[in-house]
């Protein structure tokens, strides 16, 4: 059977394709074109090279370029200008991985897709789930809640079973070659913020813009750098007069250039909207995991699905739930679904 793996260049996804020739498929290495760092691209395209000329499967490159900014990096940049904590890699996994990039590996006769994603695919009652990985630490799955089921159904995670830990000695002892290949660095949460996600607005919009902090009475209490340079529970970088203790931010005004702030119980929340992206309204009316953020502890909720609204009824309170970010639905490691949360 011939499989599509995307490849970064990286340990993960180079011991991914050792890993599937060794259970008996036919790679296909595949290296996405996303962001435009070129210099990057040039070493890890060398590097997925080497490990395909050395295990012996067909790599080819696909430019994504100009999708991926409309998809992906416009989108990100948008959502800062709206007050929002944008979730990119959330919405680059259904759209470019496993859109763009499963229908292009389909057309070149592959059956499935796999990639170097700590997350594993479960079967429950007959229907193919993303689910939580082995290691913890370095599980994924929250970015895979919006895939689709034909995605889901193809899709091989060949380190789900893996600790990141064992994952690099048992590549370069299974590849002794390994060691030759550039600039082994762990992949960054989003690609293409190289230091800090402000230096990319700062190419596309004002940033450095002054404005006053307000508690949740409206009275002015300081004042702020700009907006976009805060996210909901952040607790430094703004001034509060007088204040006595941490102050946080509770709430953003985009249109006003200002931001709410108060104490920390008070950004406690026992209920959370998101806009439905992936999640049945099967599961309406029950009690399961939430997660609202990636390394959120998960929490107890009752939802109400609808086709477009997902309201969870938390039954401890969370904090820190941003605009923007991911509400993401599991049934024990199983996920089931989600949507952003408004």
């Amino acid at each position: 059977m011939k499989v599509a793996l995307l490849m970064s260049g990286g340990v993960d996804s180079s011991y991914s394709a050792y890993l599937l020739q060794q259970q008996g498929y036919e790679v296909l290495g595949i290296y996405l074109k996303l962001h435009d760092k070129e210099e990057k691209h040039k070493i890890f395209i060398k590097n997925c090279e080497k490990v395909a000329k050395n295990l012996g499967f067909e790599f080819i490159v696909l430019e994504a370029q100009e999708a991926f900014k409309t998809i992906v990096y416009d989108y990100f940049v948008r959502s800062y200008e709206r007050g929002e904590t944008p979730n990119p890699c959330a919405m680059c996994n259904p759209n470019m991985k496993f859109g763009f990039a499963l229908e292009k590996a389909l057309e070149l006769g592959c059956e499935k897709i796999a990639t170097g994603h700590y997350a594993r695919i479960q079967e429950v009652n007959g229907i193919k789930r993303v689910a939580k990985a082995l290691d913890s630490s370095k599980d994924q799955s929250y970015f895979l809640y919006a895939i689709s089921q034909d995605a889901i159904d193809r899709l091989i995670f060949p380190l789900g079973d893996m600790l990141k830990a064992e994952v690099k000695p048992k590549a370069f002892e299974a590849m002794p070659w390994f060691g030759s290949l550039e600039e082994y660095k762990e992949s960054q949460e989003i690609c293409f913020v190289e230091t800090d996600y402000i230096d990319i607005l700062k190419k596309h919009t004002k940033v450095d813009s002054p404005g006053v902090v307000r508690d949740t009475q409206g009275n002015i209490v300081g004042s702020h750098k700009g907006y976009m340079q805060y996210t909901i529970g952040k607790r430094k970088g703004f001034s509060v007069k007088g204040a006595l203790e941490p102050h946080f931010v509770l709430d953003i005004d985009p249109k006003a250039n200002e931001i709410i702030v108060g104490k920390k119980h008070e950004l406690a929340k026992n209920l959370v909207q998101a806009s439905n992206v992936s999640l049945s309204t099967l599961y309406n009316d029950k009690e399961y995991d939430i997660k609202i953020r990636y390394r959120s502890t998960p929490t107890k909720a009752r939802l109400e699905v609808q086709d477009d609204v997902i309201t969870a009824h938390l039954l401890e309170p969370v904090f820190g739930v941003a605009k923007g970010q991911a509400l993401v639905v599991y049934d024990g490691d199983c996920v089931l679904g989600g949507g952003v949360i408004a």
